[in-house]
């Protein structure tokens, strides 16, 4: 009998046979073609019924979809540099990318989640983390750009993040790779010895948004995977995939796969939030970042901070409980009653179902089985309500439609298993083309899911769309939920590497959107508000400050003469516009940045440095008129060492 072997699990050819291998052609069961067209189809001028944010995976961003047309409708810049637009190139925008290992202009972006108000997104922002260099980002759903980014210090792997609160009081962040703690020099062997793990809680101002780092919990070094947080009875806690209870450190597919069930971290936030009230957190060194954009001064600012309030399980007794979950757990997700605790154990051949009720009765009893670094673990028996058989293989993620059933994405097998979870039964099965990792149905992780669609997120294309070389782009699918039987609709190529998803329904989010920016309120240093205003200045022997203004379809001024080989040249760019949808772009020959792309009653500057003597044209990047041909202009660049009279003007 031939063997496949996953992550050291062991899976069985009778095994694949008994789950069944999905079939390309079974894409067409379901719902037929013409029904699904129609279904799917958004006619021009109309809106989709759902905003999709999805993550950017490796490229570090974030990308809004809409649902159900699959049509792409914005790439929004995070923890990456975006030339589209000059994120992380402008002066403006460059310290969001700051971090204590400098400026760092690309990261892994995994995990977004909206705010939520009792439970139900609330349209108001979406958080989504930064994996290699340990991040959160809030981006302001008014204007979809990043206004704030704050980094995660004693980290290595912010992966259980950023999963917020039944309220938007904390968002999770948790360590996927543990290390010392703090970072020193110790031999790798010495894993178990001197590796930690942490949990992080970062607080969310309700009015403004401001992220603050209020406390860290000192944790097993295990790896902390993904996280949901409870609801209704279960508000006050916060619970964590872990795997790697081995604590190996080489060879993990292998040597972290051997323990029959690894933990769910069922972590009281309340309770921490108490013990540090009480004195009991220690003032622990840190050195980390704190980034947010100004969008009255359209521009940004960092601050450093020097130290993190730390709490270890022993400081405050009662904060954290290991729930004993099969077999290396990936995801952990939370039914709409905030009852139900379904773990996703990625090597299990049953898909465990954890009562929240249990669980505190189990604690009220101290059903212990043992206890790990002041953790006690509960007895599996008491906290488990059931283990739905036979599901799939290679269980991930579960989300919730909010009529009694669940959605799990099943990675070896490529499907989708749909589950009365209260029966503990499987009710329905659809395969999805190939290698699904999460998946989405629009507030399908809330206290109110709008269960009419799910999105799959599939890590492999092949022989779905037209040939593109080695490299194909990931895909989307979008499935049917709102009958007995899923029906496949429509698939579509995503950007990145998705690794989770949120929906919203579009009402909540169309009608807050900013048009424009309101030039009278322009507080940027450098901003000019007329024509009459703009100006070229020399500061010094070596910088030029250019105020430029630009408006359809010209550059005031167009004719710039004074510069000089050796110069630094700051323009300070401000779009005079107030119409929605009228921005202007920025470039010039010899720059080695980026271009700009400043929106209505915004600044922007872009630094360019000319490297020789000569004439050399500025223009306008983004289509703005009939005439955007003719919005250039010329900077006139002298011979290093002579002294150039300053000269601009219109023609006028």
């Amino acid at each position: 009998m031939k063997k496949l072997i996953l992550g050291g699990g062991i899976l069985t050819l009778s095994s694949l046979l008994l789950f069944g291998c999905p079939k390309k052609e079974q894409v067409q069961s379901g719902a037929g073609v013409e029904d699904a067209a129609r279904k799917v189809y958004v006619p021009p001028g109309q809106y989709d019924e759902f905003y999709a944010f999805v993550s950017g995976g490796f490229s570090g961003q974030l990308t809004v979809y809409g649902l159900p047309s699959g049509r792409l409708l914005k790439i929004i810049p995070v923890f990456s540099q975006f030339p589209e637009n000059g994120y992380g190139y402008s002066e403006e925008t460059k310290p969001m990318l700051m971090t204590s290992w400098g400026f760092v202009p690309w990261d892994d972006s995994h995990h977004p989640e909206l705010s939520q108000t009792n439970g139900v997104p609330d349209g108001r922002w979406v958080f989504i983390n930064a994996n290699n260099t340990p991040r959160i980002a809030r981006i302001s759903l008014d204007t979809f750009e990043t206004e704030e980014i704050i980094e995660i210090p004693n980290a290595g792997g912010n992966h259980a993040s950023s999963f917020t609160t039944e309220n938007t009081e904390y968002i999770t962040a948790s360590t996927r790779f543990s290390v010392p703690i703090s970072q020193k020099d110790v031999p790798i062997a010495s894993y178990a010895e001197n590796f930690k793990g942490t949990i992080s809680f970062i607080k969310v101002d309700p009015k403004e948004g401001h992220m603050s780092l209020a406390f860290q919990l000192l944790v097993p070094g295990y790896n902390y995977d993904l996280a949901h947080c409870g609801k209704g009875p279960s508000h006050d806690w916060c619970f964590f995939t872990s795997y790697n209870t081995e604590q190996a450190h080489t060879l993990l597919e292998i040597n972290a796969s051997k323990n029959d069930k690894d933990y769910i971290a069922a972590v009281n936030w309340k309770k921490l939030e108490q013990c540090v009230a009480e004195g009991k957190g220690k003032d622990f060194p840190a050195e980390y970042y704190h980034n947010i954009y100004d969008h009255t001064k359209h521009m940004a600012k960092s601050e450093v901070l020097k130290s993190v309030k730390m709490l270890t399980p022993q400081d405050c007794p009662g904060s954290i409980y290991y729930l004993p979950t099969p077999k290396s757990p990936h995801g952990v997700d939370v039914d709409p009653t905030g009852e139900y605790i379904i773990g996703g154990g990625k090597l299990a051949t049953v898909l465990p179902i954890h009562s929240f009720s249990k669980m505190l009765k189990a604690i009220e009893n101290k059903q212990f089985e043992k206890e790990v670094d002041g953790i006690p673990v509960i007895k599996y028996e008491a906290v488990n309500y059931c283990e739905v058989p036979k599901p799939c293989l290679g269980p991930l993620h579960t989300e919730f439609d909010g009529k009694g059933y669940a959605y799990t994405s099943c990675f070896v097998s490529s499907e989708v298993i749909k589950t009365d979870y209260k029966a503990c039964k499987v009710v329905d099965r659809i395969p999805v083309y190939y290698s699904i990792g999460h998946l989405m149905i629009p507030g399908g992780d809330s206290a109110k899911p709008w269960g009419k669609y799910l999105l799959a997120m599939n890590k492999i294309t092949k022989d779905r769309y037209l040939p593109t070389g080695p490299e194909l782009n990931q895909s989307a699918q979008l499935i049917d939920i709102s009958g007995d039987k899923m029906k496949m609709l429509l698939d579509f190529p995503t950007i990145g590497e998705p690794h989770y998803a949120q929906g919203i329904a579009a009402d909540l989010v169309k009608n807050r959107s900013l048009k424009i920016y309101d030039l009278k309120t322009n507080a940027h240093p450098e901003a000019v508000k007329s024509e009459a205003d703009a100006k070229v200045v020399r500061k010094g022997p070596n910088e030029v400050h250019v105020y430029l203004t630009m408006i359809r379809s010209h550059f005031s001024p167009d004719n710039i003469e004074g510069v000089k080989v050796g110069d630094k040249v700051y323009f300070h760019i401000t779009n005079l516009e107030q119409d929605w949808d009228i921005p202007h772009g920025f470039a010039i020959l010899g720059n080695n940045n980026a271009e700009l792309l400043v929106k209505p009653g915004q600044t922007q500057t872009l630094v360019w440095e000319p490297k020789k003597p000569g004439v050399y044209p500025f223009y306008c990047t983004d289509f703005c008129s009939a005439l955007h041909q003719e919005m250039q202009g010329y900077v006139r660049v002298s011979p290093a060492g002579t002294n150039p009279e300053i000269k601009y003007s219109t023609g006028k």
